[in-house]
């Protein structure tokens, strides 16, 4: 057994470059395992960090994410032709969201490409995609490493993240346009801010050798002490991200190289990610498939639901009639969002019922001190996200 395997063995979760920190900020030893790396999942209470995302200043450990270093002449061409999106159109320091399909135009995995140069980029995934990157880098000019080890990041989201940054040190942060990326230094150490996040509200994501990870984490804390800066775990930036309407895998799809079942995979026009496909840019992975549904339309669509109540339809079935006789789809997210005052969900809706305005019916099992409830509740498809607020495209963001 070679010392890789023996230390894999031992340890077979990694902590982050934060686990000192993070460990230590935890009260209820709740973690979680992301990507080799165990994360946490709740700090103190789930009520208490999800308002800091929304009224304050939260901190999470964004390490975990997957990290390609995508460089090479053809390296532009190369994520054009993986990608759905123009990449052509990426200007240099700045950031897109994208995802990428297999032959069938199903969604292989999300994620965000940061343009560092004319043929310099990072791609960074929630789960691990090497080998289909390389698969599909043969026959192009371009290095495709992942360099997940040798980034740590922290995700810096909600009212007075800017404040804080400024307080750290960090002059100019506030011209940053959302997806704008900047290079700064703290004391003598570079770091690069992205105004980038996963809670649809005013954040942004830092980026930093691990050497200097609990120096920045230190600094955050004692420049957000004022602040309300309070570091959070996946549950609260799982409420977040319903919210503002944004898709997690394994939760609202399911990668189409996973998939074991035929049609538990889903389009980009399914996921409702129509924007992100660009059928005018010349061929690239999937679009024969996707120009076919451009045609003929989705056969089932991921729609916001406003659901009357306030019991959150996690996981519940949909029904055409109160009677629940004709299944129409189901629950990918729910939530009752504090901020929204309002009963909300993710749902994947069979057509032709997935247009706005449509009404059915949500059947609900509620669990109360071993009690098992069931409820018909009404679902009205709406408008996402649920939650937008101005202050997550003002540049500069207001002081606070």
């Amino acid at each position: 057994m070679s010392g890789t395997e023996t230390q894999a063995f031992l340890q077979p979760l990694l902590p982050t470059p934060f686990h000192a920190r993070t460990r230590a900020a935890s009260r209820v030893d709740q973690f979680v395992p992301w990507a080799g790396y165990t994360t946490v999942d709740i700090y103190t209470t789930v009520e208490q960090e999800y308002f800091a995302i929304r009224n304050t200043c939260s901190v999470y450990d964004l390490t975990p994410m997957v990290k390609y270093r995508i460089t090479g002449a053809d390296a532009e061409r190369y994520l054009n032709r993986l990608v759905t999106r123009d990449v052509r159109k990426l200007k240099p320091n700045r950031v897109a969201y994208t995802v990428w399909c297999n032959d069938a135009g199903h969604v292989i995995d999300d994620g965000t490409i940061f343009r560092l140069g004319a043929a310099e980029f990072l791609l960074c995934t929630a789960e691990r995609q090497l080998n289909w990157l390389l698969d599909s880098s043969i026959g192009f000019d371009v290095a495709v490493i992942e360099i997940t080890e040798t980034i740590a990041a922290l995700s810096l989201q909600g009212p007075t993240s800017c404040g804080v940054l400024k307080s750290t040190g960090l002059a100019g942060v506030e011209r940053l346009k959302s997806f704008d990326i900047g290079q700064f230094m703290l004391d003598d150490r570079p770091i690069t801010v992205s105004r980038t996040g996963f809670t649809g509200d005013l954040g942004y994501e830092l980026w930093m050798s691990p050497s200097d990870a609990e120096f920045v984490w230190d600094r955050l804390m004692a420049a957000g002490s004022s602040r309300g800066i309070r570091p959070i775990g996946s549950q609260a930036l799982n409420m977040a991200r319903i919210e503002a309407g944004f898709i997690m895998p394994n939760l609202d799809f399911v990668s189409s190289e996973t998939t074991v079942h035929i049609g538990r995979d889903r389009s980009p026009y399914e996921l409702g990610l129509e924007w992100l496909v660009d059928l005018k840019k010349g061929h690239f992975n999937g679009r024969r498939s996707l120009v076919e549904e451009q045609r003929s339309g989705p056969r089932r669509r991921l729609v916001g639901l406003d659901i009357e109540g306030n019991k959150p339809a996690e996981k519940a079935l949909l029904y055409a009639d109160r009677h629940c006789r004709r299944q129409i789809g189901a629950i990918t997210s729910a939530m009752w969002s504090p901020t929204c005052k309002r009963n909300i969900a993710l749902a994947m809706v069979d057509a032709p019922y997935f247009d706005m305005g449509r009404q059915f019916w949500a059947e609900i099992y509620l669990c109360r001190e071993l009690v098992w409830e069931r409820r018909v509740a009404r679902a009205v498809v709406t408008e996402k996200p649920f939650f937008a607020p101005e202050r997550r495209r003002l540049t500069p963001p207001g002081d606070r």
